[in-house]
């Protein structure tokens, strides 16, 4: 067996005539098929795959890339035993510039030192504080709403609670006046990474956001030093005292370059997936009141505290946030870079290939997932999912890479649900029918309005 660690050199893409034995469109001279993913990324691959099957060639962000697509595949490329793919020189071309050597953009050894290092924020002494915190804010702004009732855009308003959930989680502290500036830096980091021009050129996305980035780096970079000499419960703390296997501290950049990663993962992943259970709740009246009666049925005070025994009683509103995630995985597509020759599906594809998985098409396999567009909590009960393929839903990834804070985000969902079931009820605005925007991460092209009333 060939070594199964990364090449010291870059990974180069191959002459891309070395993948013309595998079917497929490469779209328009210079910019491919990128239009036609950011139109409309679900029914893109489901075009493509209708016409070339489920191993295809595509050209998306100036480069020719290999889509696989199914289960089978998202476990060879996210399980990986033998070190086959590089998430470091899959994510680079797309985050590189903007979340440089964040968790997911290391690879192998390093990545498990890396993650081994910031597992310490995610263990339970430190989850109880963010839950503690993460309740208290949610409890003040669901109150908010509550006072207001009647039409509201629902997707801004998820925006500003989870940026303020990270802010004081992570944090420790709201950012405070800085918070609008902190939001457009991040806004502007996250569209610059799927920008048509990758160069940041004056009037740019992507010149937006190098500005952004430059802005959160420094943000953070002031604060290290001082995090360090008081410490801290919150996340940010904890990583300022992490160590390696070795004791070393990490470096500050190391901490800046988590920690910018982490704030945009959990701000912008969590508003995309609290904003689909909403809207599957607006949109099914039964489940609303079914996952509202579980709340209830728990017995908590609506002024009082959540627990972790609370979250543990609450297992439908946990399967309809999955089934949210199910219909709209905040990942819609992952990309990862063939550090060595492989085959799959009949076909050879050589090193450097930039190869792509589709969570959102995994998600809606009708022979995986009956009437794939319902929305079905049900789908996600230990015996239906008994005899599904574990890499039929992949919504946090998998394998090595697997999301550290998968479980921060159920325990926030569950104490979003816990709030907002208890004390408001959702429903469309009349006339009204969202319009998705898929990639990179879903949101609502018209904000999602919303009617809220009290309970």
């Amino acid at each position: 067996m060939q070594s199964a660690t990364l090449p010291s050199m870059a990974l180069m893409p191959p002459d891309r005539h070395a993948l013309s034995h595998i079917p497929g469109d490469e779209g328009w001279p210079l910019i491919g098929r990128t239009l036609s993913v950011l139109a409309d990324p679900k029914g893109e691959v489901e075009r493509m795959s209708a016409k070339y099957g489920h191993i295809y060639r595509t050209r998306i962000l100036g480069e020719t890339s290999i889509t696989m697509l199914g289960p089978e595949a998202n476990e060879l490329l996210l399980f990986d035993q033998v070190r086959l793919f590089s998430s470091s020189y899959g994510w680079g071309t797309i985050l590189g510039r903007l979340f440089p050597r964040g968790l997911m953009l290391l690879d192998f050894d390093e990545h498990r030192l890396h993650r081994r290092a910031l597992s310490v924020a995610f263990k339970s002494g430190p989850m109880k504080s963010y839950l503690a915190a993460l309740d208290a804010g949610i409890a003040r702004r669901v109150a908010e709403w509550r006072q207001k009732p009647g039409e509201m855009l629902f997707y801004p308003a998820m925006k500003q609670l989870t940026l303020d959930l990270a802010a004081t989680s992570f944090l420790g502290t709201a950012i405070g006046p800085e918070v609008k500036e902190i939001t457009k830096a991040f806004v502007d980091m996250v569209a610059a990474s799927i920008a048509p021009i990758r160069t940041p050129l004056p009037g740019t996305q992507m010149a937006r956001g190098v500005k952004g980035r430059a802005r959160i780096v420094a943000y953070f970079s002031e604060q290290i030093p001082i995090r360090r000499a008081k410490g801290g419960e919150d996340l940010f703390s904890q990583l300022c005292q992490a160590t390696h296997e070795d004791g070393a501290l990490l470096s500050p950049q190391d901490i800046v370059d988590h920690m910018s990663f982490l704030m945009m993962a959990a701000h912008d992943t969590l508003t995309s997936s609290l904003t689909s259970f909403v809207a599957a709740l607006a949109a099914n009246q039964e489940w609303q009141q079914k996952l509202r009666d579980e709340v209830l049925g728990i017995g908590v005070a609506p002024d009082a505290p959540t627990s972790s025994d609370h979250l543990e009683a609450m297992p439908l509103a946990e399967m309809a946030f999955k089934e949210a995630m199910r219909l709209r995985p905040p990942v819609p597509s992952i990309p990862r870079r063939a550090t060595r020759d492989f085959k799959f599906g009949g076909y050879e594809i050589p090193a450097g290939t930039l190869v792509g998985l589709n969570p959102l098409f995994t998600h809606h396999m009708p022979e995986i997932w009956p009437d794939p567009d319902a929305f079905d909590p049900l789908r996600f009960t230990d015996e239906a999912q008994r005899n599904r393929h574990r890499f039929a839903f992949v919504p946090f990834g998998g394998g090595a890479h697997m999301c550290l804070g998968l479980h921060f985000a159920y325990m926030q969902a569950k104490c979003f649900a816990r709030h907002f079931l208890q004390n408001l009820s959702v429903s469309l605005a009349a006339g009204t029918t969202p319009n998705w925007q898929m990639w990179p991460i879903p949101k609502p092209r018209d904000g999602l309005r919303v009617t809220v009333m009290p309970v």
